[in-house]
Formats: structure tokens, sequence, C-alpha cells
């Protein structure tokens, strides 16, 4: 029985407001039977959810959770409405303080003026009563929120963010209506009212909110772009008659025009006309390319000068735009090893700053000074509002979303936030050669018969045989024997050698095209060839050997061009620490004067595709982190073996499926922009994990009281307000520093 196969979800979250949350809804979808792996991110309020059940199941398990959950859309519709949503929610807040600020200033200001009147004075109850009943009705339409979150998170034996604030400025709002209305229950040192504190503390977090949310918006800007560059409608060619049609409705065959300015709708393949066109939004590439009958060209990109009609090939969500959103996405709700210390540290926080907050209202009213329970509630409110923890919850996903959508920017698709994380640590490089160093376009520079034979008879033989390979070499030889107008032959009993070559019959002639290891095992003398091709290899082409009926026939020479950013980008990888590695199954000699040209000092060559695997794992024997870099069939199991693969985004889909990044741009000024990038995400998701234990780590001590004995001084729960407000807004804000990214300069003195 087949296993049913995976489905993925993305959920909108509603109800969340700490890193406690994420850990409640990530427990609740996890429990769900069939999911597979649930990733909850508390700085754009989604779940990414991978499994079998259905969406009503999730968002039942999110709902028994005490939080709700509506599926999300991959389209410019969907995120409209959520940018939308976004911008309410931020309006919202932005009245909650202006309402909650308008009473809690004046409050504040008469408070330190002298100009309030005592409990005890004339009028005074009346006076606040008056007041407490007003800022009732301030901290409920203000802080509503706060009261039905921790109600909610109580109905079901969790505590939050909510949580601690609700306990903290309700408490404060009981205390001052019972010193208000029963003076006499409360020692008259303690006839203080804390309204203005409680509703100062309102407006201080919903403002604090404001400003993350204005701040996080800004973080997703690279899928809002990426789902921006699809245009709605594509101009549909049927017959004589043109006509615009919603780009939903078409199928794979539709043949669509493009003018002059136009975004291309969908993936395909030019039918005729011919134009330049720009693929920097996708690939990262500045400079427009020339496409032309029988090119592809990619949804999203934008074409520039000419106009052309093309075949779409892939629409909807298979497309290269839809697949990049979609691994932008997944990337964005992943955590990186580094993040999963605050997931520990957030599971168990909240139910420890309760116990923190009891005791020290136990130490305050036992050990404490009078007015004991002044001071008490003084304390025990500073605790609960300063530990909220926000920071702790945003400081790696809001770093995360930052980092994979500037790489996405650079032609960098990265997989998850574990790939993110490790290729920033990568210290041995190891390099494919064909289609990762080279061009991947190898062409016949050379054919050499020995006496007895002929050029073109061995040239033709070898391509009749070579039709049945899929090598790259291959499509080489075939390639140049039909541009020089050769008649091939068929080939019967073909059979390929890895890491060999292939052999078969050819015109009733028994052939082997390859290596000398294929001439040697079948015991033909290779010797009369081994000069010629010593000296091809040493210039950097590749000598496929001919035998013809047991006898050595000839050599076809085969190269590769480099690409002719490769010198530069290995530089570049150099400078930043790594050392780099070419492993490749081609000739030693060949592979030597490649790694020469390139600057690359470790060869591993002539390695069959079954032991490239073995090769990475040698390397990691010793504990060095090892990166893969490769675009072929043959390179999948090294790029899985690797602690981190990186895939050119024109190699094959297996390879792009084992690798953890996928360079779109194909070129290696990728790989050192992606370890650039890596290195800078991480040390800004330390900065901001730092940033949030020492906030927390310091505040709570100094919110009990720490310095009280030493210094007289207290914390006011005021202040407390601010900090913690401001504690989210500085990490979001120290995220967003990502977004001004930029990949160090090619070294100088190096071809670009």
């Amino acid at each position: 029985m087949n296993a049913e196969p995976l489905l993925q979800h993305r959920l909108a979250i509603t109800g969340m407001s700490c890193a406690g949350c994420v850990a409640a809804v990530e427990t609740a979808l996890r429990e769900v039977p069939g999911v597979a792996e649930a990733q909850v991110n508390l700085a754009d309020r989604t779940a990414q959810v991978s499994g079998t059940p259905t969406v009503a199941m999730l968002v039942r398990a999110v709902q028994t959770a005490g939080y709700d959950a509506t599926e999300l859309r991959d389209d410019v519709g969907a995120e409209a409405e959520r940018e939308a949503a976004e911008q309410a929610h931020f309006r919202r807040l932005v009245r909650n303080t202006l309402v909650a600020g308008a009473l809690a200033a004046p409050l504040m200001l008469a408070e330190m003026a002298g100009w309030l009147p005592a409990l005890a004075s004339p009028g005074g109850r009346a006076f606040w009563s008056v007041v407490g009943l007003v800022t009732l009705a301030a901290m409920m339409y203000s802080g509503r929120h706060f009261f039905t979150g921790a109600w909610q998170q109580f109905r079901h034996h969790n505590a939050n963010m909510d949580t601690l604030i609700a306990l903290g400025t309700g408490a404060a709002w009981v205390y001052s209506m019972l010193v208000t209305l029963f003076p006499a229950s409360v020692p008259s040192l303690a006839h203080h009212a804390y309204f203005e504190a409680a509703v100062t503390i309102i407006a201080l977090i919903n403002l604090g909110s404001a400003l993350e949310s204005r701040a996080r918006s800004k973080t997703s800007s690279a899928i809002r772009r990426l789902l921006g560059l699809q245009p709605r409608t594509a101009r549909l060619v049927e017959g004589d008659q043109e006509r615009d049609v919603p780009i939903e409705t078409l199928g794979v065959g539709a043949l669509l025009r493009v003018r002059p300015g136009e975004k291309i709708p969908v993936d395909g393949e030019i039918v005729s006309g011919r134009s330049t066109v720009d693929e920097s939004m996708l690939t990262g590439e500045p400079l427009p390319v020339d496409k032309g009958e029988g090119d592809t060209v990619t949804g999203g990109t934008l074409n520039k000068t000419g106009s052309f009609v093309f075949r779409a090939t892939r629409v909807g969500a298979d497309t290269v735009l839809a697949h990049i959103i979609a691994s932008v996405r997944q990337a964005q709700n992943s955590k990186p090893p580094i993040g999963r210390l605050a997931d520990r540290v957030a599971a168990v926080f909240v139910p420890s700053v309760l116990i923190i907050a009891v005791l020290t209202a136990l130490a305050w009213f036992n050990f404490g000074p009078a007015p004991q329970a002044s001071y008490m509630l003084v304390a025990t409110l500073t605790v609960l509002i300063i530990a909220c923890p926000c920071a702790l919850g945003l400081a790696t996903p809001i770093s995360i979303m930052v980092g994979v959508g500037k790489a996405a920017e650079y032609g960098i698709l990265i997989r998850n936030g574990e790939a993110l994380q490790r290729v920033g640590q990568v210290h041995t490089l190891v390099l494919d050669k064909t289609g990762t160093v080279t061009a991947g376009q190898p062409t016949v520079t050379t054919v050499m018969a020995l006496p007895g034979f002929d050029d073109k008879e061995i040239f033709a033989l070898a391509a009749g045989l070579e039709t049945a390979s899929e090598h790259p070499l291959a499509q080489a030889l075939l390639d140049a024997a039909r541009a020089r107008g050769l008649t091939i032959p068929a080939a019967t009993q073909f059979e390929a050698i890895a890491g060999q070559g292939v052999s078969g019959i050819v015109e009733n002639r028994m052939l082997w095209v390859g290596n000398h290891a294929l001439l040697n095992s079948h015991g033909i003398d290779a010797a009369p060839l081994r000069a010629e091709a010593d000296r091809l290899a040493a210039a950097g082409q590749t000598p496929v050997l001919v035998a013809i009926d047991g006898q050595p026939a000839g050599i076809l020479a085969i190269a590769d061009p480099l690409k002719p950013d490769s010198a530069a980008a290995i530089a570049r990888l150099r400078e930043l620490g790594l050392r780099v590695v070419l492993l490749t199954g081609d000739h030693r000699a060949t592979a030597q004067a490649v790694a020469e040209q390139v600057g690359i000092e470790t060869v591993f060559a002539e390695v069959l595709p079954t032991a490239k695997a073995e090769v990475i794992a040698r390397l990691q024997a010793d504990g060095t982190v090892v990166g893969m870099v490769g675009d072929g069939i043959n390179d999948a199991p090294a790029l899985a073996q690797a602690d981190v693969g990186l895939a050119m985004g024109a190699g094959a889909d297996i390879a792009i499926e084992s690798a953890g990044i996928t360079l779109v741009r194909g070129s290696l000024h990728g790989v050192a922009d992606a370890v650039a990038l890596s290195r800078a995400t991480v040390r800004n998701i330390r900065q901001n994990l730092f940033g949030a234990f020492i906030y927390n780590t310091l505040g709570i001590p100094l919110a009990a009281g720490a310095l009280y004995p030493a210094t007289g001084l207290l914390l006011n729960p005021m202040v407390a307000g601010m900090a913690m407000a401001l504690s989210s807004f500085t990490v979001v804000s120290n995220a967003n520093r990502l977004r001004g990214f930029r990949p160090p300069a090619q070294p100088q003195g190096h071809p670009t």
C-alpha cells in the first residue's frame, strides 16, 4: 500500500502574543494525527504544517489550544488581504495607545505636580472612585485583548504574555479600588492608588506592539515583491485572434504573446520572435539575457525590447516563481538550531515568571519595609510586566524572515533555517566540476585517429554509440557530429559502465568509448593513445578514447569552458576562510588543469558517482563542516551527505531536491553570497537572543527589588512597561538591519 502523500498547509494564527504561544500552538498541531511537522512563526503569526490531516482538523486543534486559525493562500490577492489586515491591526493598536494615553498622561502629570487629592482628603474617595471607573473603561477599550487572551489561556490551562499583563494591570486596578472603597482594609501607609500605572502600562505596551507591527511589516517585503512579479493576466493567441485572459485559466501548451515592457506570465518556450529578458528579480543577475526561438522563459521576468510568442510549459503552482515563493515561505517558517534554545526556554518561561512573582510578593510582604502591601504590589506588578517574553519569541524568526527574503533577492533559495545557519559554518567547500566550475556546455575540440582508422569514421561510430547514453559528454559528441553533417548509425547491445564509459555494436563493429579504465578492463592496450590523451588532459580537455573490435582507434577531445566568474568567485570563497576542493569523475590531468586555472589546490579526480558521497564522508570524519556544490544527478548522494548541499538552479531536479540551498543564478558567487549572508543572519540572531536573555536576566531581579537593600531603589512599573514595549521593537528593528545587507565586493585583480 502506498503511503499517503504529505500535504503542505499554511495557516494564519490569531491570538498569539509571545514565545509561549508558539510552543502551545506547535504542540497542539503536532498532536494532530498525521502531522509530520509543524513550525509556527511568531514574527508573521503563521504556521507551516506538513502531513495528511485536513485544514479543518488543524484549525480545530489550534482552537482547542485557545487560539484561532484560517488557511492562507499564496497569491497576490491573499497577500493584499493580509497586508490590509496588518494595517487595520496597526491602526487599532494606535487607537488603543491614544485612548489609554489620553487618560494616563494627565493623571501622571497631575500626580507629579501634586494636584490630585489624597484619598483621605474631603472628596478624595469620590474623586478616586470616578478615576477608577474611567480607568477601567480605558483599560477595557485599550487592553481588552490582554484580558480576553489571558482568560482563553486560563480556560485551556495555559499562560502567556497576556496572562502576565492582565494579572499585573488587573492587580493594580483591584488594589487601587480596594484602597479607595475600603481604606480600612489596608494599612494607612499603603493608601495609594495605582490607576495611572495600570493605564500607562496598557498604553505603553500597545505603543510597543504598534511600533513592532510597523517594523515587522517590512520583513515580508521580499514575499510581496515575489508575488508582485506575476501579472494577473496573459495575452492568449488563438489562431489569428489574441485576447487577455486571467493566468489562472491557462493550461500547459497555451500560446501566449509577450510585448515589450510586459512581464512574462508563466514558464514556457519561445516558438517565434526574439527579445532580451531582465531576469534580475529571480536570479540577481543585472544584465538582460538574449532570448530566441527554442529558448526557455520564466514567469515573472520582464520582457525588455522585442515581442515574441511562447508555449506555456509550466503553469500555476508548477512555475519556477511559484516554487521560489513556496521555498521562501517554507524557509521563513523554519527554525535553525540556534533558535531551538529560545523555544526550550519559552516553554517554561511564563510559568516560571508566575512563580517568581509569587515569591516576590511573599518576600516583600514578610520581609519588606512598611507599607508592605504597597511595596509588595509594586514589586510584583513590575516583575509581571517586565518579564513578558515577546523579544525572546521574536529574536530568531524575525531575523530568519529578513535573511531568507534577502537571500531570495540574490537568487539564493534557502530550504530551511538549518541550511541558512549551517552554510555560514562551512569550513571545506567541495565543488563538482561540470556545470559548477565549468559552463556545463562541453564541445568537441579534437578528433585524432590512429593509423588505419579515419577521423570521420571513428567520430560517426562513437556518436552512434552515444545516442543511447544520457551523459553530458555524449550529448556534446552527438551535437558536434550533427553539426559536421555526419550520418549517425544506430547502436545495439548498448551498455553503460559507471565511471568508465559505454560499449556496444555499431554497424556490426564492437565499440568501446570511454576512459583508460574502460579499455584496460576489456584487455585493450591503450598505450598508443596515452601520450596524446595526457597532453589533451594537461590542457584542460577531457580525452575520450575509442576502441574498435578490440583495437585502440583514436581520441575525441572534449572541452568544457570555465564559467567567466568561477576564478573570482573561488577567490572570494577563499577570502571568507573556506578550503575549496574540486571533486570530479573526470581525468586527473584535466581536473588538475581546471583547478589550477581557478585557484583550487585540492583535487579528487576520477571518482565514480557512487563514491562521491564517500569522499564527503571522509572529509567530515575529522569533524569538519563540509558543503557540497553540484548540479547533476550523480551529485545528489554527495549533496545529501554534505552538512549543507548547494545545487545550481539550472541543474537536475533531483540535485535541487537533495540540496538545502539552490542557486538560481547558477554562479559560484551565489555560494559566497550565501556564506556571507548566513554569517550576517546568525550574528543578528545571536544579537537578538543575547539582548532578549540579558533583558530578562537583568530585568526580573531589578523588578523584584534586588537593588533595594543596597540602594533603596525600586523599579517603577511604568518604566518596566516601557522597557518591555521597547524590547520587542528593538529586536525587530535590529533584524531589519539585515535588509541593508550587501555581499562583499569581488576581490580586485580577478576576472569577473
